[in-house]
């Protein structure tokens, strides 16, 4: 039996790196295809300043993942090989799945197929071990975090909302803003519009990164988060004068 759970270490090993190729070329089209298709810079400043992000977003992750994995299901409700049959499932699957998505050309969320992955994953062997053991379909809450699960796809299904909706009210702004003589206009308040921009992606992927990163020590937080107004201020103005 202990050769079966090696042999799973290593597969599970060489899925991890599949499943980072699939998962970075899936997230590379999402992120990438915008810049690249209108030609905002060279092909190697587009690819130097994503690899710088995901240098800084992989050293400020707050381990999301984390809270998916321990949070979606209850681990001590599982054998051992029960638990690793999830993961493998869970891997599998989203391999297979972000590889059609890519091969197609169609947008995906990394994130969205690990979560619902790993709870799909989790109910399965939760309904096998209910049949195995004759007890009702209504004790599937004890092997299911249902109130974590029910908070995590809220989250999610209100944030792609609120993306549209707010990216919605932007986009008419903008087309209102700079629509008729945008040359003109455009030298005065691009400046203005681009540091609002770069302060934006500032404050969600660096200052609400690093609160549980381990970057920086909570006292270092802590006064980062007390100075978040004159950061971003100063941070504003820096960036309208660059791109002014």
């Amino acid at each position: 039996m202990d050769y079966i759970y090696t042999g799973l270490i290593i597969i599970f090993f060489l899925l991890t790196i599949s499943t980072l190729i699939v998962g970075v070329s899936n997230d590379a089209v999402n992120f990438l295809n915008s810049a690249l298709g209108s030609r905002a810079a060279s092909f190697r400043i587009i690819m130097l300043i994503a690899a710088a992000g995901i240098l800084v977003g992989a050293i400020s992750s707050s381990g999301m993942m984390e809270v998916a994995r321990k949070g979606l299901f209850h681990p001590d409700k599982f054998m051992f090989n029960e638990v690793m049959l999830i993961f493998f499932a869970v891997m599998v699957t989203n391999i297979l799945l972000l590889d059609f998505f890519n091969t197609f050309g169609m947008p995906t969320s990394t994130t969205v197929s690990l979560v619902f992955g790993i709870l799909g994953s989790a109910v399965s062997m939760s309904v096998i071990k209910i049949i195995n053991s004759d007890a009702p379909f209504s004790s599937i809450g004890n092997y299911i975090n249902s109130d974590k699960v029910l908070a995590i796809i809220t989250g999610i299904l209100l944030s792609v909302v609120l993306a549209f909706a707010i990216g919605a009210f932007v986009q008419w702004i903008t087309r209102i803003i700079y629509t008729f003589r945008y040359e003109r206009k455009m030298k005065y308040s691009g400046g203005i519009f681009g540091g609002l921009s770069l302060v934006a992606i500032l404050y969600f992927l660096l200052i609400k990164g690093l609160k549980d990163s381990a970057l920086v020590s909570p006292e270092q937080f802590q006064q980062i988060d007390s100075n978040t107004g004159w950061i971003l201020l100063i941070s504003f103005l820096v960036f309208t004068v660059i791109l002014q």
